[in-house]
Order: C-alpha cells, then sequence, then structure tokens
C-alpha cells in the first residue's frame, strides 16, 4: 500500500471521525471543509473525541495528544489535497453538491491520488464520471463511532481498477477497520441493506398497534441472543434519520401504512424532542434505558 498522506473532505460528524481515527494509526491527515467556521467546529468535535478514545480504548493521554497533532485543517481544496493519496470524501448526500465536488476535486488532485466516497445512500457509478479518474474511484463505507464499531465497506463500481480496491482494502486495514469487499454497486452496501429492513418492520409493527416498544425489542433480544432490539438501535441511529429514510419510502410509493408510520415518528418523536440518544430520550430514556435492566428479558 502506498498511502501515507490523507485527506478528508468534509468535517462533520463522521467525516471527523475518519480523520482522528486515521490519524490515531498513524497516517497524516488533512481535514478540509468550505470555511473555517466549520473547521473550528470540526476542531471541538475532535477534541471530544480525545476522551473517548481515553475511555473506549484505554488509550494514553500521550497517544490521544500525538495523534491530533497529526492533523491540519484546510478550507482552500487545493491545499488540503497537495500530496494526498487519498482523499475520502464524507460531504452532504446531495447529489448536486457531490457532483460539482467531484469535477473541482478532480481539478486540482495530483495524478496518483486516489479518490473514495462514504456516502451510504449513493453510488460511486454516480460520480464516476464527475472524477475525471474513474479507475481511481471507489466507495469506502463506515459505521458511526468507527473507533468501536469497524466495519469499513470497500466498493467498487464497474469501472474501478482492482489495484485501487486492493489498496483502500489495506488501508482500512491499516487504521483499524475490518475490510469488508463489496464485488458489485449495491444500494445500502452490506449492513444498511440488513438493517433497514429490520428496522422498517419494528416500526410497522409499532404503528400498527401489533405491540409496544419494550414487547418487540424484548422478542428479537430473546429470540435472536441480540444485545439491542430494534427500538434501541433506533436511538443510536436517530430518529430523525428514520423517519426521513420511511418519509421517503412514503413519498416515493405512496405506501399508507408509511405514511402514517412517518406521521407517528414526527408527532410522537420529533416534534417533542425525543430524537434518541443524542437528546436522552428516544423510544427509550437515557441513561440507564429499561432494555439494560437485568430484569427486562424476564
Amino acid at each position: 500500500m502506498n498511502f501515507s498522506t490523507i485527506t478528508i473532505a468534509g468535517s462533520g460528524v463522521l467525516g471527523s471521525q475518519i480523520a482522528y481515527q486515521s490519524a490515531f494509526k498513524g497516517f497524516d491527515v488533512t481535514v478540509y471543509d468550505i470555511n473555517d467556521e466549520a473547521l473550528e467546529k470540526a476542531k471541538e468535535r475532535i477534541e471530544k473525541l480525545k476522551g473517548r478514545y481515553q475511555e473506549d480504548l484505554g488509550a494514553s493521554e500521550q497517544a490521544v495528544q500525538d495523534a491530533y497533532s497529526r492533523l491540519t485543517f484546510q478550507s482552500d481544496l487545493s491545499k488540503a489535497v497537495q500530496g494526498a493519496d487519498l482523499v475520502i470524501e464524507a460531504i452532504p448526500e446531495v447529489v448536486k453538491i457531490k457532483t460539482e465536488f467531484y469535477n473541482e476535486l478532480g481539478k486540482v488532485a495530483p495524478e496518483k491520488t486516489v479518490f473514495a466516497t462514504n456516502s451510504s445512500t449513493l453510488l460511486p457509478s454516480q460520480f464516476a464520471e464527475a472524477t475525471g479518474r474513474p479507475e481511481k474511484f471507489l466507495a469506502l463505507h463506515f459505521a458511526n463511532e468507527i473507533w468501536i464499531n469497524n466495519t469499513a465497506e470497500i466498493m467498487k463500481h464497474p469501472g474501478t481498477d482492482n489495484n485501487v480496491f486492493e489498496e483502500v482494502s489495506q488501508f482500512a486495514e491499516a487504521i483499524g477497520m475490518v475490510a469488508l469487499p463489496l464485488h458489485k454497486e449495491q444500494p445500502g452496501y452490506i449492513l444498511n441493506s440488513l438493517l433497514v429492513p429490520l428496522l422498517n418492520s419494528a416500526e410497522l409493527l409499532l404503528s400498527k398497534e401489533v405491540a409496544d416498544v419494550e414487547t418487540i425489542d424484548k422478542t428479537w433480544m430473546i429470540g435472536t441472543g441480540a444485545p439491542k432490539g430494534p427500538f434501541a438501535m433506533l436511538d443510536v441511529v436517530g430518529i430523525t434519520t428514520a423517519y426521513n429514510i420511511v418519509n421517503a419510502k412514503a413519498v416515493a410509493t405512496g405506501n399508507e401504512e408509511f405514511k402514517k408510520l412517518a406521521n407517528l415518528l414526527k408527532t410522537e418523536y420529533i416534534d417533542k424532542g425525543k430524537l434518541g440518544t443524542a437528546t436522552g430520550e428516544g423510544f427509550y430514556k437515557y441513561p440507564n434505558p429499561s432494555f439494560e435492566d437485568p430484569d427486562f428479558l424476564k
């Protein structure tokens, strides 16, 4: 693998995590975003990650400071990608924004630079032409809290060079991920192709009033041995994200059940500020949600 200098484009929740994880594993990383205000927010996010790495991984104060020292922050794209071996894009999930970004990136990045999109819903073939280097472009998808949920789904499009596919897989392993190769394009990759139908099914059981949140989760946990049920997972994902997925299905299909479900999520949860673990309440109250009670599965 020839990667040593990495640029992360987009410094939101996941972009900041990818940047810090890469730096923690010894890579020199430049974090790019559109203005200094966005970069200041990224610095605040990454400062908080130091504590999580110490808490969750037992990392030393020295290790988390050393990782931070390998990061630089840049709002000029041409300077941000100067000398980059790999650019990982984690900008908003909007086709127009991504297309314009890749048009610009292709002009200013060195010829050697490989591009990877962290898009969770869009396919690399949608942007391959815009990059100007389709053979050096693919998808590299991470799960939230990547230092714990260390999956890296690597998905090629029909024009991706196999050597590039291998190199990106090696990079994923080098930053502590489990590399999970996908040989064909698939919306939602592996993880979301499995997870989203499960979560949708659980939500529909609730909106149809088949059973309540706790009974549905309890059934899944007892029946499969899973540590969490679908509603506990939804609290981590965030109820706004769940609503967006369901509402998009309702609009696209006109399905009355999905319309009813979208309305339930909006009126009973989002409008009441119950967005999941981030706000201290979603389907459960945090800390100490009922599903963690030793008697929950009885």
